[in-house]
């Protein structure tokens, strides 16, 4: 019996030595396992954190942008490179999602300054500028006042030495114009033409001098109402003349229109001697040239109307200027002798105001 006992009592220690094995190759098998586990999170246990994204696309190597002062050195440590953007996934489940928004860089350009031109402005007047010359070779000579874009133009001796004063009062104007430029507005630019016929003027200071080299009234041959002859009632007789050999026959004439043309004044004032008054171009008179004689006449004591002594115009600058738009008359100074000067100073602030 007590062998029995005791090969028994072997056994149960056996059996709980195995038990005791077991147990422990079970707890170290579940460890491992926790162990292995730890490196797998699950999803919905994970904290919020941010995925690894590409990294920062290198920055554009142009010339043009700028460098910092500060460059690092070989042994300098290299800084980090700038944050990523990311934006966080919107909506739910599917553990920390996000959107890579790569980063955009514009180089900078260099921009080359724009040079700054100081134009100098041009003189206030100009002359004498020779736009043409007469049957007999001298010069036809204006003056220019003023840069603005509204034009008038003063014509005198178109009658020559016969009308000598109204040369004489150009040269008054043109020599007061000079001394004091601002009498003209800066929206004007006023030309004088100081003598378009120049050869008349040189010949005589009487009737000898009314004609140009040609024996033609220079202010009966433009190419409007022209006639070669024409009534002389009323009319200037104390020599004979003629209206030329055609329309614009004459070198003076053509000159003037040229420059007439060109320079498209929108007023004219042919002056002229003496004492009858101012006369409209058209015929009829144009409204503008009508409107134009009444603000020059309410400058001073010419007349209009005009004196009317029956005579018949034909082909004079006037009505060549009506025919292309520019209202113009003529205007005659008291006498032969006088330049009416400061009356025409007056004159002449009506005309350079005047609007059509």
């Amino acid at each position: 019996m007590p062998k029995k006992v005791g090969k028994q009592q072997s056994n149960i220690l056996s059996w709980i030595v195995l038990l005791i094995w077991l147990f422990a190759a079970l707890i170290a098998g579940v460890m491992l396992v926790a162990g292995l586990a730890g490196f797998v999170v699950p999803p919905n246990l994970a904290p919020d954190v941010v995925p690894q994204v590409p990294t920062v696309p290198a920055l554009p190597t142009a010339a043009a942008v700028q460098q910092p002062e500060n460059q690092p050195t070989a042994d300098s440590p290299v800084p980090d490179p700038p944050a990523t953007p990311f934006l966080p996934a919107q909506g739910t489940g599917g553990g920390a999602q996000g959107v890579f928004v790569e980063p955009t860089f514009t180089p900078l350009v260099p921009v080359t300054p724009t040079p700054t031109f100081f134009l100098t402005p041009p003189p206030a007047w100009d002359g004498p500028i020779v736009i043409g010359t007469s049957t007999g070779g001298r010069p036809i000579e204006v003056y220019r006042f003023g840069n603005g874009p509204i034009k008038r133009l003063i014509i005198a001796g178109i009658h020559g030495g016969y009308e000598w004063n109204t040369i004489a009062l150009a040269d008054e104007l043109i020599a007061y114009l000079q001394d004091n430029p601002d009498f003209v507005p800066h929206t004007v630019t006023l030309y004088i033409l100081r003598a378009m016929n120049p050869d008349g003027y040189a010949r005589s200071r009487g009737v000898r001098g009314r004609a140009n080299d040609n024996n033609v009234d220079l202010n009966r041959n433009f190419p409007v109402n022209w006639q070669a002859d024409w009534p002389r009632a009323g009319c200037w007789s104390y020599l004979p003349i003629t209206g030329g050999s055609g329309p614009g026959s004459e070198q003076e004439t053509q000159v003037v229109m040229d420059f007439i043309l060109q320079t498209r004044p929108t007023a004219i004032i042919s002056y002229h001697s003496a004492a009858l008054g101012i006369f409209p171009g058209g015929e009829p008179w144009e409204a503008d040239s009508i409107r134009l004689a009444e603000t020059l006449a309410a400058a001073s004591t010419y007349a209009f109307p005009p004196v009317d002594t029956g005579c018949f115009f034909t082909g004079s600058l006037p009505d060549f200027a009506v025919a292309n738009g520019i209202a113009a008359v003529d205007l005659e100074l008291h006498t032969h002798e006088f330049t009416d000067f400061e009356e025409n100073l007056g004159v002449l602030k009506a005309f350079l105001e005047w609007r059509r």
